[in-house]
Parts: structure tokens; C-alpha cells; sequence
């Protein structure tokens, strides 16, 4: 991560205008926000395919990673920085594992400070091309250090999904693409250069820009890109999955890869375990660790070593990047094509209270419903964390689309979920089943459909 702009006021999330988070909500078509990663038992729930397809990322295999960067730092000056032989050699690690495992790979060369600059781009075989999910990190440190933790984890993270998404054979319907940017400590300048190198129409089909800028900071935080609503709500669903609360982002606003994309109108969003601003007791409280420290005391710093690795931060962060890849990659292209079935009536769901439906009827199709289906939901509530939601198919096969989540806090659930519904009938009455768990909080069912 670049050098600090001066410093901004830290908001908390309640403080975004409901009306903002809404209207971000609304506008993405892509089934980014899904159901925490916690899958029901087969016996009683049909899982939703793109949860269930997310590997488990080996955080050994994370880790070797960073041990060869340090290697190549070490053999290096110290350093993996712009215009220095480490950072060449860094490149050229990336890129012949990437090479290894079946990726197009196109190096791109640039110039700053009278030096050559790489951006590695790396493309997986197949998806649509019109809709890239992307991903990527800055592989470059500062002269002054190895950067381990920043950017070495980022970037190692990015590379080990990329590479499960190899031995998975994975056959996304979108197109996956990861980039590795240098002269990230000047001031993004390989991102930028690479953002502005792209015509209209190609940066027209980047659909999101993932960024992961340390993600093992040693008294870590986990704060998660709050710039788009609905991929916030992707990695805090996941993350409240697992029993941690994140929070959204402020320390690193602008002072990395995601801003070219962002200011080319390209959505982003990603994950941060922050640098040199201090932990606060409720952080501590909240996520272990010391109050009083900075997240990473070696920021930019001779100590930024393998040493300077929160192994289990690194190891829940790049599952997040898994979870968040092969959820998004898997949605339908958007806006989702086909028959629509609504129901726009409200049904008020009672505050802690019995489960309600609302119905819809599916008529005139043939055989049985897809294995894309797409659920759409609109769901008005003060505590989104209360409530739990299923898809209830004709035959009475139950699709858990939400488990309640103590840990969630946010408004509304607007989103677009994907089930494999394959094994069931098209026709017949499917139902949307809402229960409130817990007291204090009201909402009602707006509105949900299904797209055929």
C-alpha cells in the first residue's frame, strides 16, 4: 500500500445513509452477496452451487509462497521494489506458476522513474468475456524492505486461488482474470497505467475489480472495501459466517489498486488487515490482537519479514478471495435473461415470530426448472442478521438461500441469489419463507422473483 494521504474521519456503517446502501444494493444484478458460506445439512437443505464450489485455500501453500518472495528479497538487495532486480525476479516467480497451471499470462511492460515497470496479467481459459471478474494485488514493496505483509500476502493469496481455480477445473460463466501490479508504492502506477491502457470497450467489460492490498497483518483487523454495497455484504456475509465481525474500510482509501479501476467506473471492492493506524480496545475486544498497536508495526519497514505474518488472518482472507471468485464468477451474466415470475405484494414477518411465505406461480415452462435459477429478493428490515430465508420448491424441496447471522447489522437483504434447482419441476407454486429470529427488529417482504 502506498504512503498515507491524511488522515479521514472513521465512520461507522450505520452513519451511510439507508437510502445510499439501498440504491447501491439495487443496482447490482449479479448474485454478489450470497448467503453466508455455512451450508445446511444435504438431508434437509438443496446448498446453493456457488457456495458449495469454494475450496478451502491451503494457507501452507499461501505461505510458501511468501517464503519464495522473501528468497528472492533476500538474494536481492533486501527488496522486491520498482526498477530493482527483486521485483523482476518476483514477476517471473508468478508468472511461471501461472504459466504452469494452464493461464494465458501477458507480461506488460511500462516506465517510471527512468526504470521498466511489469503489470503481469494472467486469464483463465473460457467464460463469457463480456462480463470479467478480476482480481489482483501489487507484487512491488518499498526499497526499504521484503513487503511480506505488504504486498507479498495480497499478492501470494490472489496467486494460490488462481491456482486452485486450475486444479479445480473450473468452468466459470463469467471470465476470470487476475493482474499482479507494480509501482503500487508510487503511487498505483502500474494499475493505472494498465486501467488506461484498456479502450472504452474492453474496460467496459470489467464487471469487478477485487483488490488485496495485506491481508496478514500481524495484529490484524479485517476490514472489508465498502465502496460497493453489495460486495461488502459478500465478504461480511462470509466473514460473519465464520464469527467475525469486519468493519468497512477508511485507512486505505486511494492508496491502492482498486482507486484506477474505481475512477474508470469500474465497480470494486476487497479486503484490507490493516497498516499503520492503531487497533482501539474494542477492535482488540472484537478480533483479539494488542489495543494501542498499529495492525502491522513493520509497515514499510526492514521487519516486514515472513516473520511479519498473522498466519491465521492470511488463512481466512484468502478463503475470503476463494468464496468471493467462484461466487461471483459463477453468476449468471447480467442483467439475468429469461421469464420472470414476481410477486410484488407485502407480507409483513413478525418480529421473532413464526415463518411466512409468499408465493409465486410458475406457468407454461417445460421439464424442470435450471440449474442457474435465479432468486430475486427485496426484503425491508431493520436487522437483516434476524432473519433466515429459503426457497421452497413445488415438491417441497427447501433451498436455503440465508442463515441468520448475530453478527450482521445492516438493513435490507437485496440480492440476487443462484440455486441449482435442476432436480425439481418448473411448474407449480414456489414459495419465498422468511422467519425472524430474534426481537427488536420488524421488515417485510417487498417483493421476490424468480428469472427462468
Amino acid at each position: 500500500m502506498t504512503e498515507r494521504v491524511p488522515r479521514r474521519s472513521r465512520l461507522r456503517r450505520s452513519a451511510l445513509p439507508v437510502a445510499a446502501v439501498v440504491t447501491l444494493a439495487a443496482a447490482l444484478l449479479a448474485p454478489a452477496a450470497a448467503a453466508a458460506p455455512t451450508v445446511p445439512p444435504a438431508q434437509a437443505v438443496a446448498a446453493s452451487t456457488t457456495v458449495a464450489a469454494a475450496p478451502d485455500i491451503p494457507v501452507a501453500n499461501v505461505k510458501a509462497h511468501l517464503a519464495q518472495l522473501q528468497s528472492i528479497a533476500t538474494a536481492n538487495g533486501g527488496n522486491r521494489a520498482h526498477g530493482r532486480s527483486g521485483y523482476k525476479a518476483s514477476i517471473d516467480y508468478v508468472k511461471g506458476k501461472l504459466d504452469a497451471a494452464g493461464y494465458t499470462t501477458t507480461l506488460l511492460t511500462f516506465s517510471y522513474n527512468g526504470s521498466t515497470g511489469y503489470n503481469l496479467i494472467a486469464d483463465w481459459p473460457g467464460g463469457d468475456t463480456s462480463h470479467v471478474v478480476m482480481a489482483g494485488a501489487h507484487l512491488d514493496s518499498v526499497t526499504g524492505g521484503p513487503g511480506i505483509n505488504d504486498n507479498g500476502s495480497g499478492s501470494a493469496g490472489v496467486l494460490e486461488t488462481a491456482l486452485a481455480v486450475s486444479r479445480a477445473g473450473l468452468k466459470p460463466t463469467k471470465h476470470l482474470r487476475f493482474g499482479w501490479w507494480g509501482a503500487e508504492e508510487y503511487g498505483m502506477v502500474g494499475s493505472k497505467n494498465y486501467v488506461n491502457g484498456l479502450g472504452a470497450t474492453e474496460r467496459s467489460k470489467i464487471e469487478t475489480y477485487l483488490n488485496f492490498d495485506m491481508i496478514g497483518s500481524p495484529n490484524p483487523g479485517y476490514f472489508t472495501y465498502r465502496y460497493d454495497s453489495a460486495l461488502d455484504a459478500l465478504f461480511r456475509d462470509y466473514f460473519a459466517g465464520l464469527g467475525i465481525s469486519t468493519e468497512q474500510d477508511f485507512e486505505g482509501d486511494g492508496r491502492s489498486d482498486h482507486a484506477p479501476f474505481q475512477n474508470a467506473g469500474i465497480r470494486v471492492g476487497g479486503l484490507f488487515s490493516g497498516a499503520d493506524y492503531t487497533k482501539t480496545s474494542a477492535q482488540a475486544a472484537k478480533w483479539g490482537g494488542t489495543a494501542g498497536q498499529p495492525f502491522d508495526r513493520c509497515y514499510h519497514s526492514s521487519c516486514d519479514t515472513s516473520a511479519n505474518i498473522n498466519d491465521t488472518a492470511l488463512d481466512r482472507m484468502s478463503d475470503a478471495i476463494a468464496y468471493a471468485i467462484w461466487t461471483l464468477a459463477a453468476g449468471s451474466t447480467t442483467p439475468p435473461t429469461g421469464t420472470v415470475f414476481e410477486n410484488t405484494a407485502d407480507v409483513q414477518i413478525p418480529d421473532n415470530g413464526g415463518a411466512v411465505t409468499s408465493d409465486v406461480a410458475v406457468t407454461g415452462r417445460t421439464g424442470n426448472a435450471p440449474a442457474a435459477l435465479q432468486v430475486g429478493v427485496d426484503i425491508k428490515h431493520t436487522w437483516r442478521g434476524d432473519l433466515v430465508i429459503d426457497l421452497v420448491a413445488p415438491n417441497g424441496t427447501t433451498f436455503r438461500l440465508k442463515d441468520a447471522s448475530g453478527n450482521d447489522s445492516a438493513d435490507n437483504v437485496q440480492t440476487t441469489y443462484t440455486v441449482d434447482a435442476s432436480a425439481v419441476a418448473a411448474n407449480g407454486t414456489w414459495k419465498l419463507k422468511v422467519q425472524d429470529i430474534a426481537s427488536q427488529d420488524t421488515g417485510y417482504i417487498d417483493s421476490w422473483k424468480l428469472t427462468f
